[in-house]
């Protein structure tokens, strides 16, 4: 395999790239085809022989009378240089390129330059390097050899290199459409062989052989299918003694918690760690895990005021950011729930709080917000998935996209679901009143819900009451206001109706999570889309399905597959060729060839 000389490195560096599959997808903007005209082509570049005959000068140009072709031929240089002066004189004969006009009858050469290397084809680059220089540096590393040792099929390497080095009378936009689907599938081959290297694979601090399957045989209820084969992914990867890596993604409500607790038991009798993103949802999983783990098993929920726990008594410690800076004993296994709504810092702190340099507790990431299959199979390059699809009961939710037309229809919905016993929230996008915003905010529509109903609550991302707040709604409440900020996910068995005001202006993955929030025990639920687009066709595809798959495929239709990916790597919007909505079997071929 070619190595790159160290007197072209810096070179790379300028291109901003670092391998020879990276300069070969530095493509061509167009050919500089260098071969005679045997006839002026009208509206075209030509190369022909010239014998200039006379010069007049002009203040912003030179007119010129040359021979070509066997004819009197005119040559216009706008704005000409000193060199021009010393070029073009009289009787001087040479080659040049130029556009060839036809202006009343007469041959015009615009703008020509004289060029050498007659008969030759050149591809031209939109670099920050000389043309001359980029051409020294393709030769020196693009061959078909080269290509193929980095990895391509030769078939897609010649594709390539031909490409970069096209034939005589080979024209450049042929030659791109014909090659594009070698250059999609360079550009992921390269991506994902790049990406592959960082893959680290390190010494597991322990192999966790837990007795899972009593546990399960134990429960209340029976798992889903999904749920078992997550569960024996999970056992797989923990028997290993290389630390595992693996995101378990399911859908809202499809029973990641009690994977989490079996992750539990296939880690003990050593110790596991779990940081969830916010108290309420620690508390639930702590809740969960007294009543359904053993007795022998002891967890612990830790919070900002337990700050002198001794935690090393524990078997299963469960935190939110706190567990950061806190004295964390040795733990086996690693485990973040939620895991987009941490930063990559954060995620990082705590796996490095528990682990040494020489070895590494395995590490497990759940996510309810899923991506599309094509991101999952490019992220599997880092790390491996498990996808819970099923549902451990029927979820039955309709959604509606509604306007003020619908208002009055929504609000008997309302007052049935609560003389029926149950609750409702309503979505602001704002707490206070805004000019910017063609919405009411919190504090604009309160008096409405609390004069026409009662026991209403209201709170907010930054409420510090707001932990309060939706435990007494839980267990009071009618009807509860917030905004997107809030954390909704506390268990709320009775809450059948979800409204979200102005919900254009939310991502689809975000509306999926809190329309989730509802139907939580199968219980009919109901999503009203409150927006005064009531035809934006994106909105009206997000209520035909309640799959998170479907909704995370729908995601990427409508926006840039950049801002939809979070948590382990955002790079889809850093493709140039490759579309990740359709290039899917492109991608499954380079991973193929990669033997990922």
């Amino acid at each position: 395999m070619k190595t790159i000389d160290q007197k072209d490195s810096e070179l790379f560096n300028k291109l901003g790239v670092s391998s020879i599959l990276e300069l070969a997808l530095m493509l061509p903007v167009d050919y500089n085809d260098l071969t005679i005209s045997n006839y002026p082509k009208i509206n075209q570049i030509n190369t022909t022989q010239v014998t200039i005959r006379s010069i007049s000068k002009h203040p912003n140009f030179l007119k010129i009378v040359a021979f070509a072709w066997n004819m009197e031929v005119g040559m216009i240089i706008f704005n000409p240089k000193k060199f021009h002066f010393s070029l073009f004189f009289v009787g001087a004969t040479f080659f040049v390129q130029a556009r060839v006009e036809q202006s009343f009858g007469k041959i015009q050469l615009i703008q020509p330059k004289i060029v050498t290397d007659i008969g030759k084809i050149y591809a031209v680059y939109k670099t920050n390097l000389q043309q001359k220089t980029i051409r020294v540096l393709m030769n020196a590393y693009l061959s078909v050899k080269n290509l193929v040792d980095e990895g391509l099929d030769e078939a897609n390497a010649n594709i390539i290199y031909n490409l970069h080095n096209p034939k005589i009378g080979s024209n450049f936009q042929n030659a791109y459409n014909s090659s594009l689907f070698s250059i999609k599938y360079l550009e992921i081959f390269s991506f994902l062989k790049k990406l592959n290297s960082k893959k680290r694979h390190f010494k597991a601090s322990a192999k966790l052989t837990g007795n899972v399957e009593n546990f399960v045989k134990s429960l209340p209820f029976k798992l889903t299918n999904d749920q078992k084969n997550a569960i024996g992914d999970i056992k797989d990867d923990l028997s290993k003694d290389i630390a595992a890596k693996r995101v378990i993604m399911g859908d809202v409500g499809s029973g990641k918690t009690i994977i989490i607790l079996s992750s539990v038991m296939i880690a003990y009798p050593k110790k596991a760690i779990l940081m969830a993103p916010t108290t309420i949802l620690a508390y639930q999983i702590y809740e969960e895990a007294k009543k359904l783990l053993p007795m022998q098993i002891k967890s612990v929920l830790v919070t900002s005021k337990d700050k002198n726990m001794d935690l090393a008594a524990f078997d299963f410690i469960i935190g939110t950011h706190v567990l950061l800076y806190r004295e964390l004993p040795k733990c086996d296994l690693v485990m973040i729930d939620e895991q987009h709504r941490f930063g990559t810092t954060q995620r990082d702190m705590i796996h490095k709080m528990v682990s040494s340099s020489e070895v590494h507790p395995h590490f497990l990431q759940f996510s309810a917000t899923p991506i599309p299959r094509t991101m999952t199979l490019i992220n599997s390059s880092l790390v491996d998935y498990s996808f819970i699809k099923e549902m451990p009961f029927k979820k039955e939710i309709s959604s509606f996209v509604i306007g003020k037309s619908g208002f009055k229809n929504m609000l008997m919905h309302i007052e049935n679901e609560i003389n029926r016993d149950r609750q409702v929230i309503v979505i602001y996008p704002l707490v206070e009143e805004s000019e910017k915003l063609a919405y009411q905010s919190i504090e604009e529509g309160r008096a409405f819900w609390e004069k026409k109903y009662r026991d209403v609550y209201v709170t907010f991302g930054k409420d510090k009451q707001k932990e309060q707040i939706l435990e007494e709604f839980k267990n009071r409440g009618k009807i509860l206001l917030a905004t997107t900020l809030v954390e909704v996910g506390i268990s709320l068995p009775k809450l059948s109706t979800i409204i979200i005001v102005g919900a254009e202006r939310l991502g689809l993955a975000t509306l999926h999570q809190l329309r989730g929030r509802v139907s939580r025990n199968g219980l009919k639920g109901y999503c009203y889309l409150y927006t005064n687009h009531t035809n934006n066709q994106r909105l009206n595809e997000f209520i035909k399905t309640n799959s998170g798959f479907d909704i995370a495929e729908l995601d990427l239709k409508y926006r840039q597959s950049g801002d939809i990916l979070s948590g382990i790597s955002q790079h889809g919007s850093q493709f140039r060729y490759f579309d990740i909505k359709e290039d899917r079997e492109i991608l499954i071929k380079a991973q193929r060839d990669l033997k990922i």
